[in-house]
C-alpha cells in the first residue's frame, strides 16, 4: 500500500493556522487601538475668518462652539447660520478623514467593512 503524503505539511496544517490566528489576532489589536485613537481625537475647525469655531471629537459629537461677537448680527441671521454649518460640516469632514487614515489598512479585509 502506497503511503500518502500529507497535503497540508508537516503538522497537518496547524502551524500555519496557529501563525495566521497570531496574524488574526494582532491585527484585531491594531484595529482596536486605531478605533480607541479616533474616539479620542478632537478636531477645530473655524469660518468666516475665525469668527466661528467648533470642536468636536471622534464620536462625531460637538465638544464646543465659539462666536465672536461681530459674528452676530441681528439683521442677518443668515450669515451667523451659515458660519455655523461651514464651520460644523468643516470638523465632520476632518473627522472623516481621520478615520479614513487611520482605518485605510483595514479596508481591503474581506467582511471587516
Amino acid at each position: 500500500m502506497a503511503k500518502r503524503g500529507n497535503p497540508f505539511g508537516g503538522m497537518g496544517g496547524m502551524g500555519n493556522m496557529n501563525q495566521m490566528m497570531k496574524q488574526a489576532k494582532k491585527m484585531q489589536e491594531q484595529l482596536a487601538k486605531a478605533q480607541e485613537e479616533i474616539q479620542q481625537a478632537e478636531v477645530e475647525y473655524s469660518s468666516g475668518g475665525g469668527m466661528v469655531t467648533v470642536k468636536c471629537n471622534g464620536e462625531h459629537k460637538l465638544l464646543s462652539i465659539s462666536i465672536k461677537p461681530e459674528a452676530i448680527d441681528p439683521e442677518d441671521p443668515e450669515m451667523l447660520e451659515d458660519l455655523v454649518l461651514t464651520a460644523v460640516n468643516g470638523a465632520m469632514e476632518q473627522i472623516e478623514e481621520l478615520s479614513a487614515n487611520k482605518m485605510g489598512a483595514f479596508g481591503g479585509i474581506p467582511g471587516l467593512f
